[in-house]
């Protein structure tokens, strides 16, 4: 997995969608619980727990698609080589495993980037805005992207888009509830 191999597949074209709104449901989700968890204390302890974990988070990604992904294309590989080359080769050299490999690291690459893109978003407000309206608005953003992103998600299905939507919706409402009644119990 060379760099340039990697680099030369970073186009608009070969982007994958599914990771990119995989990554920003799972940064936006996952900071959003990560804000309301630690919304006890002070802002900066707030914007420091929130990026921090959404930077974490994108990294963890990274190394969670490349390390998997690697693992399943090297077991489909050690298969197909047994009952293609019944042990007189490797497709390790082929053109077709170097470029699956390549494709591995750039999902990835595109996973955790998109999941740290997606964790700033609740972290913005505080920014900004006292804690109260901060916390507020910071729900009101990422729900209001979950819901874009349900539409998108309906679209690319063609199902109904609202109702992709509001799934959305009610999976970020969720973390919003569970992670209000960790804070508040904890």
């Amino acid at each position: 997995m060379s760099l340039k191999g990697i680099l030369s597949h970073i186009k608009v074209e070969n982007l994958d969608v599914r990771y990119i709104i995989r990554g920003i449901i799972d940064g936006s989700l996952s900071s959003l619980g990560v804000v309301i968890g630690a919304s006890g204390g002070d802002i900066s302890i707030i914007i420091a727990a929130g990026v921090g974990g959404g930077v974490a988070n994108g990294i963890s990604n990274i190394l969670g698609a490349l390390t998997a992904e690697r693992a399943i294309l090297e077991g489909e590989r050690a298969s197909q080589e047994k009952v293609l080359l019944q042990n007189e080769g490797s497709l390790k050299k082929s053109s077709f495993y170097q470029m699956a490999i390549d494709k591995t690291a750039v999902s990835g690459m595109q996973d955790g980037l998109a999941t740290a893109l997606g964790s700033i978003i609740p972290v913005m407000p505080f920014l900004f805005l006292e804690k109260n309206m901060a916390i507020m608005v910071s729900i009101a953003i990422t729900l209001a992207i979950l819901f874009a992103l349900g539409v998108f998600i309906g679209k690319i299905s063609k199902e109904n888009l609202k109702i992709y939507g509001l799934k959305m919706v009610i999976g970020g409402v969720m973390v919003a509830i569970i992670s209000f009644a960790i804070e508040r119990f904890i």
